[in-house]
């Protein structure tokens, strides 16, 4: 059940994981390590398997924090919510064994690749693929736009394999290892300057054992989008807490930036847009705690529109509050003692991937208003 106010074992979370990140100013690996042993970056997997056995809604607090405090973890989004998510619910016990403990105390990281050069989420335009070959599994096929594979120890990869019964093509869900045979990886030149790194990859009749198969074959539809819902309502924490993070910089400077002899944010031409854009963050983030219950309940069809709404709302409320961040600045707010002009770029991010708003408000007015399709 969604509740409006944080019970209180949240709120210490939230208070831990902003101090920690606050106080943090070593390199992202050395972050994501301290961070997964003090039982952060596992804290959505089974108690079973070493993780916190937690939710969604605790793995997005964590990542709001991280970003708030001015140290977000863009594989936080990947590596446990997404991938971490998949095996848990859907993985045999041998992956399960091998890859959790792992992935929740740090020590091992997974990537994700679905976007391909003429299709993104659109599952059905896919053409990976993967065939039998005896026991084993050949993949063949390129993605594109998949963060952080040079430092992630496997790839969980979305292919198309064909269904016996019907000849069509279905979604599938493999595990491949970095240095599986024929599995090459090159750097995406990205004017955006991230910490993980972008990278095309190309599978060239990589051989893969039966086992690599996450789940089973005929239900890679719906443990695909197990996976993308996560990846919704962790982009909103990660979105939120960038623009937490711009507008605490910018209430800050509103403060002490004094005009003949009135600090600026008396001035309400400031101080509006500056309240605008935290009341729209604070409504973002409503979606985000509704969608991450409505997930970690079992409702994956209405934590689907809530996810995506979610997406769409922190999107436009992040982009909003480091413009206005950078605005309140004036000149500062381009200069690198700031930092917020790495966030003009970087804010954009939340509205283009993993699915564009376009497509969200394809999906709002089609499942939701129940629109014809002009498609």
């Amino acid at each position: 059940m969604t509740t409006l106010v944080e019970p209180e074992e949240h709120k210490a979370l939230r208070e831990a994981v902003s101090s920690f990140a606050k106080g943090h100013s070593g390199d992202s690996r050395t972050l994501w390590q301290e961070a997964a042993e003090l039982g952060y970056i596992g804290v959505n997997l089974p108690e079973a398997y070493g993780g916190g056995g937690g939710g969604i809604t605790e793995l997005s607090l964590v990542l709001e924090e991280m970003g708030a405090a001015g140290n977000p973890l863009l594989m936080m989004i990947v590596s446990p919510a997404i991938c971490g998510t998949v095996i848990s619910r859907f993985g045999t016990d041998t992956q399960k064994q091998e890859w959790l403990p792992a992935l929740a105390d740090g020590t091992r990281m997974m990537a994700f690749g679905i976007t391909e050069p003429d299709a993104g989420s659109n599952s059905h335009r896919l053409t990976t693929t993967a065939r039998r070959d005896g026991t084993d599994w050949l993949l063949t096929g390129r993605k594109v736009f998949v963060s952080g594979v040079d430092i992630a120890d496997a790839t969980l990869i979305v292919g198309r394999t064909e269904d016996a019964g019907t000849g069509r093509l279905k979604p599938c869900l493999f595990i491949v290892p970095r240095d599986a045979e024929g599995f090459s990886r090159h750097p995406i030149d990205m004017e955006l300057h991230g910490t993980e790194k972008q990278f095309e990859l190309v599978l060239d009749d990589v051989r893969l054992p039966a086992e690599a198969l996450v789940g089973h074959e005929d239900a890679g539809l719906l443990q695909l989008f197990a996976g993308l819902n996560p990846e919704r309502i962790m982009t909103a924490a990660f979105a939120i807490g960038m623009g937490r993070h711009a507008l605490s910089k910018a209430v800050a400077y509103a403060r002490d930036r004094t005009v003949w002899t009135t600090p600026i944010g008396a001035h309400q031409a400031i101080a509006h847009p500056l309240a605008q854009a935290h009341i729209d963050l604070e409504l973002a983030r409503l979606m985000m705690q509704k969608a991450a219950h409505l997930y970690d309940a079992g409702d994956d069809t209405g934590a689907g529109e809530a996810a995506n709404m979610a997406k769409y709302a922190a999107g436009e409320a992040c982009v909003k509050a480091v413009d206005q961040a950078v605005h309140t600045l004036g000149g500062n707010g381009l200069t690198r003692e700031f930092g917020l002009a790495r966030l003009i770029t970087a804010s954009r991010v939340a509205r283009i991937a993993p699915v564009s708003r376009e497509m969200i408000l394809n999906y709002v007015s089609h499942q939701t208003l129940g629109l014809p399709k002009s498609y």
